[in-house]
């Protein structure tokens, strides 16, 4: 038998029928093609995952869109897909949507970032918690503020005009970062709150982690949250952020680590770590989900999926610190491996 396996990562949306992507679309008797959509967040390991997947399986042709969280689980519902992928684990209510069952896969971590472009500012910026909510509730406007300069040693930074960078699109990203300024700002919590798509108070958006990370890159005295692997590739500066402890903590593997080592991953694998704890713990770190079907009609398409989950929870998350991943622990690759067992 032969399957024919490739990757195509694009911001297209899909033209095809629910039923034919739900039951694998088969383009000859012995090809395979899954279709998945969703996530940005997790996009660049997803992409080296498929294609070392093509390497080992020139078998099965991978087509996964990155259009944001809101968009993956929407389609996932619709049955536009085979699988989905979300920053924001699916609620209950979401789940009840899709009558061929749901298994939440965590596949793996990341770290949420403020990254900046200011000109003459510290090499490593300092946020305290007071300054980073300020700057996104619209009430700290420039950079010469001195909550800003308080935490950096006073240093003298310019005067420089904020701009808030912010999601356009439903984004799992946007529900992790807004969850976390919840959780350390009753004033945020009473106002925007948290969820994949909020109201800022301030600010201009882009589409997708790549979107923001571009208007900051082009617009001076800028601020967004990404994800801290497209901040890592693009080389863009990354704030040090306060953490509950009331310490200053640069985002690397070993704080994102330290923060994951701070819960208990449930049963049913939905983990929010809103606040983490510990003196060398990054605040703001996520777990990012594949979203499966308990129950595939073609027999081929459940395997394909299993097989595609068993790699990347194996040799997969070895590529994950090198692209600003965390891999996975191993007592979580182990539930995660379980859950996946449901797949039919």
């Amino acid at each position: 038998m032969k399957l024919t396996v490739g990757i195509v990562f694009s911001m297209a949306l899909l033209l095809c029928t629910s039923v034919a992507i739900r039951n694998g679309a088969v383009s000859a008797a012995d090809n395979i093609t899954l279709q998945g959509t969703g996530a940005t967040f997790p996009a660049p390991l997803y992409q080296k995952w498929f294609s070392e997947y093509n390497k080992l399986h020139p078998e099965v042709e991978v087509n996964y869109q990155a259009l944001g969280s809101g968009a993956g689980v929407k389609q996932f519902q619709q049955g536009l897909v085979n699988f989905g992928a979300s920053d924001a684990a699916m609620t209950d209510d979401e789940i009840k949507a899709v009558k061929d069952g749901v298994v939440l896969l965590p596949m793996t971590a990341g770290s949420i970032v403020l990254s900046y472009n200011v000109p003459g500012a510290p090499a490593e910026l300092k946020l305290s918690r007071e300054a980073y909510v300020g700057i996104f509730l619209g009430k700290i406007k420039s950079w010469d503020d001195p909550a800003i300069a308080k935490a950096n040693g006073g240093a003298k930074l310019p005067a420089t005009k904020i701009t808030v960078v912010t999601r356009s699109d439903g984004s799992g990203t946007t529900f992790v970062f807004t969850t976390h300024l919840s959780a350390i700002s009753p004033e945020w919590k009473a106002g925007p709150g948290a969820g994949k798509s909020v109201n800022f108070p301030v600010g201009v958006a882009g589409k997708g982690n790549p979107g923001v990370t571009a208007l900051i890159k082009q617009t001076p005295g800028a601020i967004g949250y990404v994800e801290y692997g497209y901040a890592l590739q693009t080389k863009m500066p990354m704030a040090v952020l306060e953490n509950h402890d009331g310490k200053y903590v640069k985002a690397d593997l070993a704080s994102g680590q330290n923060a994951l080592a701070t819960v208990e991953l449930p049963e049913n694998l939905r983990a929010w770590i809103p606040d983490p704890q510990g003196a060398e713990a990054y605040p703001i770190v996520t777990y990012t989900w594949l979203l499966c079907y308990k129950k595939y009609q073609d027999p081929k398409v459940a395997q394909t999926v299993k097989d595609l989950v068993s790699y990347g929870l194996g040799d997969g998350q070895k590529d994950s610190a090198a692209l600003g991943y965390i891999p996975l622990p191993a007592n979580v690759v182990d539930k995660v491996k379980k859950a996946a067992a449901q797949i039919s």
